[in-house]
């Protein structure tokens, strides 16, 4: 028998879930928060945002440090380890869990400790850390348990020059190379982070192009400034087998090459937290990667119990995690929602420099027979850009070449993630409220990079009048 009941158990306390447990606690609703790992905050506050964004900065930093030659008269450039930068990234990581964990004291929300598994369609049976096992039921449940790296069977990661993109942040040296199986937006981003510290980056690429869900003009902006840095891309590599021993590792790949590093990082797909948690005998099957099918309401083939974030797949982001998670629990409590999730949901990908956007790309609109036209304004042609020295880069505006409507933003360079919201919140407004003529006729301060709206809107409106 369950030693208590609840209106609602959520399982991970990630972007989704505590997005979910805010709103139902808010709602009325009496609800827990299970989470197996010892503080609060999920993959995303532990092994996946928060640490690699707070190693990207700082890595940023130093770059811009020793690339000013203002900063060059006053000493030498600067060299700093990997394990050094973690430590500040795990300060960033101390002080979300205590902002995190403050939520739940405030909205009286009690944390279960330990992995949960459903012993029937309202319960679940979660092992304390000390092995002790306690019964909780509930009226809904909401499963948030995220993602991790995937990890292929033949690839011994065990081996102390062989990692995940969560092993990777207990590193305690800095390689002098790594070779980086995978050129996604994980392998990507520590491709960067990398080369920022002086190291030699290989990094494979099983497809045709770079992060090819991207705009293509953004995507070949990304492999040449990668490759001016200084790392060297293979596309259309699969590896055959994997080589590792006391000095090194030796990544084997299908063409017939053999890619010698100090270090592997493997970056290659991740895999849902479905393990072990009893869903099969409710009849809800994980595909292959661990991942829950789910409804427009984010339910289950169970109706009761719904799951979010990165357990369901695409889009795979924190930012949509935590407004699926408040979609599902409004659902939960009303039996409908009118609240929406954004139509278009912005991707940033952490890069030096950093890529973001928002709405459709050039192919796609090719693909769907739309007359659209393209406004640029490049980053060099901006006082602020020029102030800062961030001169690489640019925003990109598509739009309808007869409404003006705008159909998607697109920004490569310095601060691109802060960037593309302006473009999102014009092109959410209702028409005609949605198109070029806002940023044409609308004063921006001097000199931002926000002006980039203006430069670019006329420098598409050029085109079609």
């Amino acid at each position: 028998m369950a030693e208590m009941h609840f209106d609602a158990i959520v399982l991970g306390s990630g972007p989704g879930g505590e997005g979910a447990a805010m709103k139902l606690a808010k709602s009325g609703r009496s609800v827990a928060m299970v989470e197996r790992y010892r503080e609060v905050g999920g993959g995303c506050t532990h092994w996946g945002t928060i640490p690699s964004k707070a190693l990207r900065h700082n890595i940023r930093r130093l770059m811009e440090y020793n690339d000013s030659p203002l900063f060059r008269k006053a000493g030498e450039p600067r060299h700093l380890s990997f394990p050094t930068m973690l430590g500040h990234a795990r300060q960033v990581i101390d002080d979300q869990v205590g902002l995190r964990s403050r939520f739940y004291l405030r909205n009286d929300v009690p944390i279960l400790k330990g992995p949960a598994r459903f012993v029937g369609p309202h319960e679940i049976a979660v092992t304390d850390p000390d092995g002790t096992v306690n019964h909780y039921s509930a009226d809904r449940f909401l499963i948030a348990t995220g993602s991790r790296p995937y990890q292929p069977s033949d690839v011994d990661f065990s081996h102390p020059r062989i990692c995940d993109s969560d092993q990777i942040l207990s590193l305690s040296h800095t390689p002098r190379n790594i070779v980086i199986y995978g050129a996604g937006v994980i392998g990507s981003e520590y491709a960067s982070i990398f080369r920022g510290l002086g190291v030699k980056v290989d990094l494979i690429n099983t497809r045709e192009r770079m992060l090819a869900f991207l705009d293509d003009e953004i995507s070949d902006a990304l492999s040449y400034h990668l490759r001016e840095h200084g790392v060297l891309i293979r596309h259309r590599e699969e590896y055959d087998h994997i080589e590792a021993d006391d000095d090194g590792v030796t990544l084997a790949l299908q063409s017939g090459k053999r890619i010698r590093g100090d270090l592997l990082l493997w970056a290659n797909g991740r895999t849902g937290n479905t393990d072990d948690m009893g869903l099969e005998a409710l009849g809800i099957q994980p595909n292959g990667r661990g991942q829950i099918e789910v409804d427009e309401h984010f339910r289950t083939n169970q109706p009761h119990i719904y799951a979010v974030g990165d357990v369901i797949g695409y889009p795979s982001l924190a930012s949509a995690a935590y407004d699926q998670g408040r979609f599902a629990a409004t659902h939960m409590v009303e039996g409908d929602c009118d609240y929406r999730l954004a139509h278009d949901v912005p991707t940033g990908i952490y890069t030096i420099p950093e890529i973001s956007s928002v709405g459709r790309n050039e192919q796609e609109l090719t693909d769907a027979r739309v007359p659209y036209e393209v406004g640029h304004a490049f980053f060099k042609d901006l006082a602020r850009a020029q102030i800062s020295g961030q001169t690489t880069g640019m925003l990109k505006l598509l739009f309808h070449a007869e409404t003006l409507e705008l159909l998607g933003i697109h920004c490569f360079g310095d601060q691109a993630a802060e960037i593309v919201h302006i473009g999102q919140a014009i092109m959410a407004q209702p028409a005609p409220n949605n198109t070029l003529r806002y940023f044409m006729n609308t004063t921006f301060n001097y000199p931002t990079m926000a002006e980039g709206y203006r430069v670019a809107a006329l420098n598409g409106y050029n085109r079609v009048r």
